[in-house]
């Protein structure tokens, strides 16, 4: 069985930096897409940052040349580096594995899901 699990969020200021990591086990980690997710209270869930097992990498618009996806296979861990955070990206980021290679954070599906990291932004 698949796990994820998410760590590295905090209360940081605006134009504060983070790094979120995410640990995967169970499962061929490098042939599957990965990606980042995010859920302010009372929005919707959004996709953030995605990285196909090719290490290409797709981001939202809004957060696009602020943050960086990358993953280290022969660790099983992605990373999320944040910097420039703004008060909008406060949220709970969860991390997603789609078993299917070459997806992008738009056309992945969460197979597997970590359980989350609160990320806080203050102005």
């Amino acid at each position: 069985q698949g796990q994820l699990v998410e760590s590295g969020g905090g209360s940081v200021q605006a134009g504060g930096s983070l790094r979120l990591s995410c640990a995967a086990s169970g499962y061929t980690y490098s042939s599957f897409s990965m990606g980042w997710f995010r859920q302010a209270p009372g929005k919707e869930r959004e996709g953030v940052a995605g990285i196909d097992s090719d290490g290409r990498p797709s981001y939202a618009d809004s957060v696009k040349g602020r943050f960086t996806i990358s993953r280290d296979n022969a660790k099983n861990t992605m990373y999320l580096q944040m910097n420039s955070l703004k008060p909008e990206d406060t949220g709970m980021y969860y991390c997603a594995a789609d078993w299917r290679p070459g997806r992008t954070i738009w056309t992945m599906t969460g197979h597997y899901w970590g359980q989350g990291t609160q990320v806080t932004v203050s102005s």
